[in-house]
């Protein structure tokens, strides 16, 4: 802090000069100087402290206004006619005849939802509850993998991209030879082969909205549910067409119909032909292609498999030698390996092996180098890793080989 003027010494003697009482007026007029722009800081700090609590206060006078407000309810318009709106108010299914201003009455048709307030007044439109419900299940960035990470599989991937990708790229080809272009693809096979992954391809590499949802997401426990997130799915697809809508897991809906009485099978049974009919019944599916994976095909129901729905059932079944080769080299690529390392022979002692357990191997064998402290991996490593996973109450033993 700087010195107050009264800590200033006036010379008033008879002897002083004119230039010492100049002087001492100059030093008092310094002082008032720094005091008053000292003070002009302070009074900014203080201006800028009190438009925060103001800004503050107003966000909380505004969010306490809002708690004291009465809640809206949902509703969704039946009818407009000349007198208003007949709304069904969700819940307790209640009906009744409100009047709607101009502005909203432009905005609204049958089957919008709305909010209503306690006099059953529309107060605005809400979002479509297909949108609300889907809109977790599509996906918004593209998976990183390429078809490039997929090996063994070649024959299989070119059928799932002829199906999805070419009547997007080129659908006057279709209209030239005077078809309809395959409309759905099921991969069927045993776990770990790539069902899901040649799908997590098609999405990375299509610019059409991708949807996906696993068959157990599907299963819900009121009645109806399920099937009207069929619907909503479906719909949402529709609406950001072209699409394509991937099911996982489909055997969880889709099994065979039984005469089984309990509510739990009659509901999965009731998602399954709501299912049925979105994939080809009265109404037009529209510009949707739809991929569905299973490794339990001998559950399915025969209707989902006819042609129309799935025309094209692709088998994914352990891959050959040559396929191990490629997928060995895939998971490998980012590896240091060393230079003993001979896929082909890796390919041929891995016999049975899907891709899920070569990319295990790969994984482990990186693993047994992590602990010797080694930063290479060898082919010992692989063969110990492979040994590690199919005998697992074994030893693993480096000078092991397979015969």
């Amino acid at each position: 802090m700087t010195d107050t003027v009264d800590d200033v010494d006036l010379p008033y003697e008879d002897d002083a000069s004119k230039q010492e009482k100049i002087d001492a007026l100059q030093e008092r007029l310094d002082v008032l100087e720094e005091q008053n722009e000292e003070m002009r800081d302070e009074l900014l700090d203080a201006n800028a402290e009190n438009n925060k609590y103001q800004q503050k206060l107003e966000r909380l006078n505004h969010e306490n206004k809002k708690l004291k407000q009465s809640p809206l309810f949902v509703a969704t318009v039946q009818e407009l006619n000349d007198n208003g709106a007949i709304i069904k108010q969700h819940g307790n299914n209640q009906e009744a005849l409100t009047e709607v201003t101009d502005e909203l009455r432009e905005d609204l048709e049958p089957g919008a939802r709305v909010a209503v307030n306690n006099s059953l007044s529309v107060v605005q439109r809400l979002d479509d509850e297909a949108d609300v419900r889907a809109r977790v299940m599509q996906v918004e960035e593209s998976p990183d993998v390429g078809y490039e990470d997929i090996g063994g599989l070649h024959d299989q991937l070119q059928e799932v991209r002829e199906t999805v990708e070419l009547p997007m790229e080129n659908p006057d080809i279709f209209d030239t030879v005077g078809i309809d272009p395959p409309s759905g693809v099921l991969l069927h096979g045993p776990p770990g082969t790539g069902k899901t992954m040649m799908a997590k391809a098609v999405a990375a590499q299509t610019d059409a909205t991708f949807i996906k949802m696993a068959g157990s997401e599907l299963v819900h426990k009121f009645i109806g549910e399920g099937a009207k997130l069929v619907r909503d799915l479906f719909q949402v697809a529709r609406d950001h067409e072209p699409a394509v809508v991937f099911i996982d897991e489909i055997d969880a809906i889709a099994s065979k119909r039984t005469d089984s009485k309990t509510s739990g099978d009659a509901e999965v049974q009731r998602t399954m032909m709501q299912l049925l009919s979105e994939m080809d019944g009265f109404s037009e599916r529209g510009d949707i292609r739809i991929i569905a994976a299973t490794n339990r095909f001998d559950m399915l129901d025969r209707a989902i498999l006819r042609p129309g729905r799935f025309d094209r059932l692709i088998e994914v079944p352990h891959p050959d030698e040559d396929g191990r080769e490629k997928i060995f080299q895939i998971h490998t690529r980012g590896m240091n390996l060393a230079a003993d390392v001979d896929f082909t022979e890796l390919a041929e002692e891995t016999d049975g092996s899907s891709g899920a357990d070569v990319k295990a191997i790969c994984t482990e064998a990186g693993m047994f180098a992590i602990r010797d402290d080694r930063d290479e991996v060898t082919m010992a490593d692989f063969r110990n890793a492979y040994d590690k996973l199919t005998n697992d109450d074994e030893e693993p033993d480096v000078s092991r080989t397979f015969a």
